[in-house]
């Protein structure tokens, strides 16, 4: 399999990988709608994050099967796993990479403390030796399954401060990556502050002096396609990865204005037709749900009410219909709450 970063349109544009958001079904409903439609060769999907330790656990790697399911209309797509033992890093991407995936993805910038904890995610910004082990061991993985598939990395800016970028990204740049994410936020500040995009030049020029090609992807507080555009444009990244702008906007990858992207349009001149394409492909999202993830196989249904909250939003009755939706327990029960919604606005 050959280098999928090295085909991609510039600007591209990327789905961060969000817990229990960037499941199978959103991604189906993104690819669908919005990827496969007008960005095919320039967005790139992330599972959710996976931890290499689990799924060096027979009883664990089954439980978390669910996290690498994909389908094909998500390519290109790239398998996201955490980690801080190389040893089990090796052999998970040999395990992930023998599943078709179009490249690997470590996760070296998550600040949940129970991660960081194990030394994992952001915790490796305070380990860079190790870092570079773990990306060491992924290319082993990946060799030894016979797949020839890249690595990348995605991380942020420092862990307490800014002033230690040039230390890690320099560490980083020395090993064989094809691509480099920068949350542009330090572990410390979480999201509570703004991305400081500024940072991208300094980033861009240590990956000049490594005299490698890396891409390199911004990420943080992108807020839709345009932003995500102009963003590219003038601070000169390769590509611009999105996580919450993406939220309750199937038709996010493409140039169609629906509901809150209508700017200086009262709700009142909202169509209707939009509307209802939008509450049905909710309805389709929750069954995707409901067949590739529903307990008792993977996950309680509550994980589908974030989602919920995102696409009723900003039309009359919307509060309304939220509330009874948060009161559903399958898809059936939001079918048949939303058309009953729709009957009514005829």
């Amino acid at each position: 399999m050959s280098n999928f970063w090295k085909k991609l349109n510039k600007p591209f544009f990327c789905l961060a990988p969000m817990s229990d958001v960037t499941d199978i079904a959103f991604r189906r409903i993104l690819a669908k709608y919005s990827k496969n439609r007008e960005n095919k060769d320039s967005v790139v999907f992330w599972t959710e994050f996976v931890a290499a330790d689990g799924l060096c656990n027979k009883l664990a790697k089954k439980k978390l099967s669910y996290i690498l399911k994909y389908s094909e209309a998500e390519r290109p797509i790239v398998a996201q796993v955490f980690g801080a033992n190389p040893e089990n890093m090796e052999k998970a991407c040999s395990y992930i990479a023998s599943l078709g995936f179009d490249g690997i993805d470590i996760n070296m910038g998550c600040p949940d403390k129970s991660v960081v904890a194990q030394g994992a995610g952001s915790g490796l910004i305070k380990t860079p030796q190790l870092a570079r082990k773990i990306i060491q061991a992924a290319h082993r993985g990946i060799e030894s399954s016979g797949a020839n598939i890249p690595v990348s990395v995605k991380t942020r800016i420092g862990f307490n401060k800014k002033e230690e970028l040039d230390m890690w990204i320099g560490e980083l740049v020395k090993e064989n990556i094809s691509a480099l994410t920068i949350h542009l936020r330090t572990t410390k500040e979480l999201s509570l502050v703004p991305a400081n995009w500024d940072h991208i030049k300094r980033i861009k020029e240590i990956i000049k002096d490594s005299g490698k090609e890396i891409l390199l992807i911004g990420n943080g507080d992108v807020k839709d396609l345009k932003d995500a555009e102009s963003k590219a444009l003038e601070y000169g990244c390769d590509g611009v990865m999105i996580g919450r702008g993406v939220f309750g906007n199937p038709f996010f990858f493409t140039k169609k204005n629906v509901l809150s992207e209508v700017e200086g349009l009262s709700s009142d001149y909202i169509k209707n037709d939009e509307l209802k394409e939008k509450l049905e492909i909710l309805i389709e999202h929750t069954q995707i749900f409901d067949k590739e993830l529903l307990k008792p196989k993977y996950k309680n249904f509550s994980v589908m009410k974030k989602h919920f909250k995102a696409y009723v939003n900003d039309f009359p009755g919307a509060k309304e219909l939220r509330v009874k939706l948060m009161e559903t327990d399958n898809s059936k029960e939001v079918e048949n709450i939303i058309n009953e919604f729709l009957k009514q606005k005829k």
